[in-house]
């Protein structure tokens, strides 16, 4: 075990789209410094929703304590602002002992409000206009909601693609709770000192890194998973329904597309996600990207480079 001081509050902040080996890192860096991993993951938050979202076995931790995973009911619905105000405590208690906090993930509100002060993570979510702009979306498309942004808030609209539906969402939850999401102040000024890798896999082989990983799902019963979640209540429409894999599921399991469509969605809108998970963390600063080596010689890299 590698015995590193912790100096400036400084993290490492794993990151990058799915199936990239994240876990696996994080899981190898914590071993060598003796500390911990926080979940940055939106889905592995659920408890209950274990195969479609990939959420790493006790064998896969490796005996490495894992914070944020299994923490919320699968009918509660779950912001960034829960997620910063369960994470923060984490990381400075981990600080505190002089213990470097490793952060991995890939939902990047999440990344984000851990190391700024975002404003957007603060604002309450409101579950019946998400509801209302997702039936919108799904009614007339994305660019039909987008529109509506662009009317009541044009300066945020400019800052959002129109098919990033979340963000699109959330900016008019913002607006509907009684602000513009433009008029908000954002400090980008790190909280803490970091540093940010990920494995920087050629796309094509990424793609079929996630196509083998939806399969292997498959394989490992998320169809009985998602049945399972709807036998206890959990509606198509609760938010943690609305992740890939589970809600293909469900349209499947409701007769709207057989199984082969279902598959080939899953693996489709998998894609799409990581295309865009690939573009936010290219923005994050710093951003250290690695080889698409073993996990074994990218972790003592990046412990060599502490």
């Amino acid at each position: 075990m590698v015995q590193k001081n912790i100096i400036n509050n400084k993290l490492i902040i794993i990151c990058g789209p799915t199936a990239s080996s994240k876990t696996a890192l994080s899981v190898k860096v914590a071993k060598l410094l003796g500390t911990e991993i926080i979940s940055a993951d939106s889905m592995n938050v659920y408890k209950g929703l274990d195969i479609g979202t990939a959420k790493p076995t006790e064998k896969e931790k490796e005996g490495i304590k894992h914070h944020l995973i299994d923490v919320v009911e699968p009918d509660k619905t779950f912001s960034v602002g829960d997620y910063k105000e369960l994470a923060k405590p984490i990381t400075d208690e981990l600080l505190s002992r002089h213990t470097i906090s490793i952060i991995c993930g890939g939902t990047d509100f999440y990344i984000n409000s851990l190391i700024y002060n975002l404003s957007y993570g603060k604002g309450p979510g409101d579950i019946g206009v998400r509801e209302k702009y997702n039936n919108l979306a799904k009614e007339n498309g994305n660019f039909f909601v987008y529109n509506i942004l662009k009317e009541k808030d044009p300066i945020s609209a400019e800052k959002i693609h129109f098919n990033d539906l979340k963000r699109v969402i959330r900016a008019l939850e913002i607006f509907e709770g009684g602000r513009k999401k433009s008029d908000i102040n954002d400090d980008m000024t790190p909280v803490y000192q970091y540093n940010a890798y990920c494995i920087d896999f050629p796309r094509e082989v990424l793609y079929e890194r996630i196509d083998k990983r939806v399969d292997l799902m498959l394989e490992n019963g998320l169809v009985k998973e998602v049945e399972e979640l709807l036998d206890r209540g959990i509606t198509k429409d609760m938010q943690c329904m609305q992740g890939i894999g589970y809600k293909e599921t469900v349209s499947y399991l409701n007769g709207d597309i057989n199984y082969d469509e279902m598959v080939s969605l899953i693996k489709l809108n998998t894609r799409h996600y990581a295309k865009r998970q690939i573009t936010f963390f290219k923005k994050l600063n710093g951003l250290i990207k690695l080889p698409p080596l073993s996990v074994n010689e990218l972790a003592e890299r990046i412990v060599n480079e502490l």
